[in-house]
């Protein structure tokens, strides 16, 4: 008789430590996680009122973008050089530049060195092909490569920039 009334009684599973893990403490793990790591970035400020007490905010408000003052300008006479192409037409590049440059010593070594400024950006805009000049793209491949050969001649005086005034391809 024993043996029919454990037949009819409902029988209970256990649930295993794995079923446990996965499905419950893995979601509350990750989820707190995810509220930890919004916290943290401050996602949650404006909720919790972690604003900045307002004497923070006024001197964040206060603090005004470092602008650093124009270096001299030294300007470049225009330059005209025939461009290196395959057809029975000539090519030619007008080009004007100005350089920035720190102080009035920098001056004085560019006006020493600048048939030698000259002369590279010679022996680079001779190479040229007049497709290469084509769009931005062209504009920023000279104005790179002229401010490394003219950086290269001054150093260790620094150059601050170097401006394309004037680029036109005939």
């Amino acid at each position: 008789m024993s043996d029919e009334d454990d037949d009819d009684a409902p029988v209970k599973r256990k649930v295993s430590g794995k079923k446990l893990v996965i499905f419950i403490l893995l979601p509350v793990i990750l989820i707190a996680g995810a509220v930890g790591a919004a916290i943290a970035l401050g996602l949650f400020d404006g909720l919790l009122g972690g604003e900045a007490p307002e004497g923070e905010q006024q001197v964040e408000e206060t603090k005004a973008p470092v602008i650093e003052p124009p270096g001299i300008f030294y300007e470049m006479e225009e330059m005209t050089v025939s461009l290196s192409g395959t057809g029975t037409r000539k090519n030619f590049l007008v080009l004007e530049v100005q350089l920035e440059l720190e102080d009035p010593a920098a001056v004085q070594r560019m006006d020493q060195l600048r048939p030698k400024v000259v002369s590279e950006f010679n022996v680079f805009l001779r190479e040229l092909r007049p497709e290469e000049l084509n769009g931005s793209e062209g504009a920023y491949l000279v104005r790179e490569e002229l401010y490394r050969r003219v950086s290269q001649v001054l150093a260790p005086t620094p150059v601050k920039d170097l401006l394309l005034v004037k680029m036109l391809v005939q």
